[in-house]
C-alpha cells in the first residue's frame, strides 16, 4: 500500500479530488444537503485542501483555513470508505502539522462530529465549550496547541 499526501491552496486538481470525497462521505453517506456542504465558495479559494491518495486512488481529505495568524481551522476531515481503518486520518494531521510552521501555525482548532471525538482526542486535541448541530450533525469545538 503506497500512500501519497499532496496539498494545495485553492481551486484546482487537489481541490477537485477533495470535493468527490466530501461529496461522496458527507453528502451521500451522512445525508447532508450539498448546499450545507459547499456553503462557503470562498473558502474553497482561500483553504489549502489536502488529499491522501492509496495507491493512486483517492482516499482522504481535509481542509484547513486561516482563523487567525497563528491558528488553522481544520474542517471537512474524510476518509472513504474503502480507506477507513488503515490510519489515514491520523496521517492527514501528521501531514498537517507538518505543513503547519511554514505559515507560522501554532494552533489547530476544529468542529469534531461527536461521534469521531475520541479520534481527536486520540491525535492530542482537547474539547472546548458546548456541543453544537452543524449540517444537522452534533458537534463539538476541539483544539489543539503545536509544539
Amino acid at each position: 500500500m503506497t500512500i501519497e499526501i499532496k496539498h494545495q491552496k485553492g481551486i484546482g486538481p487537489i481541490q477537485a479530488d477533495a470535493l468527490i470525497i466530501r461529496k461522496t462521505v458527507f453528502v451521500i453517506e451522512q445525508g447532508v444537503a450539498i448546499a450545507d456542504e459547499m456553503d462557503d465558495p470562498s473558502a474553497e479559494e482561500e483553504a489549502i485542501h489536502i488529499v491522501a491518495y492509496v495507491d493512486g486512488k483517492l482516499a482522504a481529505t481535509a481542509r484547513v483555513l486561516p482563523e487567525s495568524a497563528t491558528t488553522w481551522h481544520v474542517q471537512r476531515v474524510a476518509t472513504l470508505y474503502p480507506a477507513r481503518g488503515k490510519g489515514l486520518g491520523s496521517k492527514l494531521f501528521a501531514y498537517i502539522e507538518q505543513l503547519a510552521p511554514e505559515y507560522g501555525i501554532k494552533t489547530l482548532v476544529l468542529g469534531a462530529q461527536v461521534q469521531a471525538r475520541g479520534f481527536y482526542d486520540h491525535l492530542g486535541f482537547s474539547a472546548f465549550g458546548e456541543a453544537f448541530i452543524d449540517a444537522g450533525i452534533q458537534h463539538i469545538h476541539m483544539k489543539k496547541a503545536l509544539s
